[in-house]
């Protein structure tokens, strides 16, 4: 059961080493605007301010002599333990390389939680400990590798919030995505129907629904078999 309007939907606590790499494009266009209209909370946590020692080290030589800097386990535990302290949380996400790879599906799903936290990982990765006793879901935003979990964490965000009713100004918008139905979505076209001779195709002037309607399901069905034929053989 949801909670009363004037509290926020969803609440999304982000745990980061570089926070700025979030501010932006958590503060503008739908995510923005759902914050302003109190439909989600997004707070984005610096994980230095639970750093050990005077110089605040998130971060140690790994065991075992591989190159590059790893974080520690222990100022993860100790601020995913202090927010714990404010609220339950439905699920602790890791934006990981090796995670299951994000889909709709996996958006549709997180879009129905009440809290997430959402660790971003850095350097050469996390102590192996936290992704073994504090993290319940890792998800990977595609088989490459980027500089940190931050930009992964901005675009899961993204495709969570704007799920949430009230975010987007058409609310029929978010279910003709592409991917909400398993297809790509269909081409879409807007005036002038007629530009350097480039024409809007007669159907989507006909004002038939009907027609329109088997026209866009068969532009989609095209589309996903010429450019992702695996989503039409998913078992899911």
């Amino acid at each position: 059961m949801r909670r009363n309007h004037r509290i926020p939907l969803m609440r999304i606590d982000i745990i980061s080493v570089v926070p700025e790499l979030l501010e932006s494009p958590l503060s503008h266009s739908i995510v923005g605007r759902a914050i302003k209209k109190n439909l989600v909370e997004i707070k984005i946590h610096n994980l230095r301010e639970y750093g050990l020692g005077p110089r605040r080290n998130v971060d140690d030589y790994s065991y075992g002599g591989d190159a590059g800097m790893v974080m520690m386990v222990e100022p993860v535990d100790n601020i995913i333990a202090d927010l714990r302290k404010e609220r339950d949380y439905d699920d602790v996400i890791y934006m990981s390389p090796d995670g299951e790879i994000l889909t709709q599906g996996i958006a549709n799903e997180l879009s129905l939680k009440e809290n997430i936290i959402i660790l971003c990982g850095h350097y050469k990765g996390i102590d192996h400990r936290i992704r073994e006793h504090l993290v319940t879901r890792e998800i990977s935003v595609g088989d490459y590798v980027v500089s940190g979990g931050e930009i992964p964490a901005a675009l899961l965000a993204d495709s969570i919030v704007r799920l949430i009713p009230g975010a987007l100004t058409d609310e029929t918008s978010a279910l003709s995505d592409s991917f909400q139905d398993g297809l790509l979505s269909p081409p879409v076209y807007t005036r002038p129907a007629d530009y350097k001779g480039w024409k809007v195709p007669d159907v989507l002037l006909s004002g038939n629904p009907k027609l329109i309607q088997k026209w866009q399901e068969e532009q989609a069905l095209q589309r996903t078999k010429l450019l992702r034929p695996h989503l039409l053989h998913r078992e899911d």
